[in-house]
């Protein structure tokens, strides 16, 4: 074949899948690490050529893949009459029962003179099952660990959503992958947001370009105030053998190719996006899921506290006698206390890296958990300043754990007598009376703590109004449904009616679609208190 030299040293170093026409030959990238990500390398760097970093999303099935194996092989200067096909996705082996993989991967392609800068691909997983929540959680501290990372990603020039052309609606779980990723992002970042149309036959995509403006996603425009997007048929790799076949592939590649070269100057003339804004985002929303786990957790322990308080008090009330005159006399109440639960690896069946949670020992609370990017808890994202931002003494890091457990809340029926009841509530009056108070004192203490917790989950919400692209993404409903919740129990109607208006924005089919997922979460961040 009368290939481009460096398309001929390529094929020296591969094997050929399978012989035809395209001959296809899988590229073995080199691998690094980033952090826990893999980054994949076609190629050797030249520290003399610019770089351009696309983020790549889209559901399974979208074609996703495909593009982004045309995106390199448009990057390595691939033309129909090389007769050659690359194929640098990898292929997951899995069982009909395993998950597909949920990581971040990074491809990075110096190989070729096509363009005119090397091309940073960054790939986020398809989603197609319910696992919706999980995988934002991976996916948010995935991006945060790789915009933090010193040789990570800084900049992006684009983000392309990968979309059918064939598409007539924006469904619930693209919808919520759109979502998902959009959330992470500065308001600063929409016009480099374009829309990617695989399975095109060439002709203006009216459908789909309706069905995103339905669902007001956040993109560039061109000058018909359209959408910019750009069309894919997903047919370059397509037996060629039959001469039909040649001259109609051979028309679809060149469309494909004229397509990519738009992308291509799209990339060069768009203002890159810096990520300061993007980290302070993602940051901002792994603290106000913490914040309201971690709230969820302390309004269940509020709770079993008193009841265990009222039962205590009728108790006292209706053996006050018996208790005064004889002092091995006892009542029986459901005592709180705090107990360590394994939670393995891969809590919802998933494989989640460096998985955990990070606690407070002084506290005996949950920090953060799924806690999937930190290693030790210096480097866990609810830390500030050598703090933690979560518990409820905001207590130093070293105070902190991260391990393959987690504090739960429960309850155990206990005897006490009059003495453990004034040694429990540090009581140092005498009499009936003085027992009351401090109870009394007790339950107001636990109100407040509440009360301030309320608060800086609001804040939290707030804050993240000011700063994200796209504020109501589904996680973030999960949490305002229960922040909406008990701010209304507290009497905060103005507050309350705020986290409404932003939870409105929320399309209603997705969440319809939430509507199993938020119970899980429920059970899952409020476990049963019974031992």
């Amino acid at each position: 074949l009368d290939l481009p030299l460096n398309q001929i040293d390529i094929i020296s170093k591969y094997t050929l899948i399978p012989l035809g026409c395209p001959a296809v030959y899988k590229l073995k990238p080199k691998v690094e690490t980033l952090g826990s990500l893999k980054k994949l390398i076609v190629g050797e760097k030249n520290p003399n050529t610019p770089n351009k970093t696309i983020l790549v999303v889209g559901e399974t099935g979208t074609g996703k893949s495909t593009l982004i194996d045309a995106l390199i092989n448009h990057a390595m200067g691939v033309k129909f009459e090389d007769q050659v096909w690359f194929k640098v996705i990898e292929e997951e082996e899995k069982s009909q029962t395993a998950s597909q993989t949920s990581d971040v991967k990074v491809y990075q392609v110096y190989e070729g003179k096509a363009l005119p800068f090397s091309l940073t691909i960054i790939d986020t997983p398809g989603y197609a099952d319910t696992r919706g929540i999980e995988r934002d959680v991976i996916i948010r501290e995935q991006l945060l660990q790789l915009f933090q990372l010193e040789h990570g990603v800084h900049e992006l020039h684009a983000v392309g959503l990968v979309v059918k052309a064939t598409e007539n609606r924006v469904k619930e779980h693209l919808r919520y992958v759109f979502d998902s990723v959009l959330s992470l992002f500065g308001k600063d970042l929409e016009k480099n947001i374009v829309a990617l149309c695989t399975h095109s036959n060439g002709m203006y995509p009216k459908n789909v370009l309706t069905a995103l403006e339905a669902v007001k996603i956040k993109c560039a425009r061109d000058e018909r105030n359209d959408p910019v997007h750009f069309l894919f048929d997903n047919c370059q790799s397509n037996d060629r053998s039959h001469p039909n076949n040649m001259k109609i592939l051979k028309r679809m590649f060149e469309d494909a190719e004229e397509e990519m070269n738009k992308l291509v100057k799209f990339m060069e003339t768009v203002e890159p996006q810096r990520l300061d804004t993007t980290l302070d985002v993602i940051t901002s929303r792994i603290r106000l899921t913490a914040c309201i786990y971690n709230l969820q957790d302390r309004i269940n322990q509020r709770d079993l506290k008193q009841r265990e308080i009222r039962q205590t008090e009728e108790a006292l009330k209706e053996n006050k006698e018996k208790l005064e005159n004889d002092t091995n006399f006892t009542i029986e109440v459901d005592e709180v206390y705090k107990d360590k639960e394994n939670i393995g690896v891969g809590k919802w069946g998933l494989t989640m890296f460096i998985d955990g949670a990070t606690c407070c020992t002084v506290c005996e609370e949950n920090c953060h958990f799924p806690c999937t990017t930190a290693w030790y808890p210096s480097r866990c994202k609810v830390m500030s300043k050598g703090k933690c931002t979560i518990c409820t003494k905001k207590c130093p890091v070293s105070d902190h754990v991260k391990d393959q457990w987690r504090y739960v809340t429960k309850t155990r029926r206990v005897k006490k007598t009059l003495e453990d009841v004034k040694e429990k509530y540090e009581v140092k009056q005498e009499g009936m009376t003085g027992i009351l108070e401090v109870l009394k004192q007790e339950t107001e203490k636990l109100e407040e703590e509440k009360n301030q917790l309320l608060e800086e989950a609001y804040q939290h919400v707030i804050k993240l109004e000011e700063i994200a692209l796209n504020v109501d993404s589904l996680s973030t409903s999960v949490n305002l449904e229960l922040l909406i919740e008990k701010m209304k129990e507290k009497g905060e109607t103005a507050k309350a009616e705020k986290l409404e208006k932003i939870m409105k924005r929320q399309d209603k089919g997705v969440l319809s679609v939430m509507k199993s997922w938020f119970g899980k979460v429920r059970s899952y961040i409020q476990p049963n208190p019974e031992s």
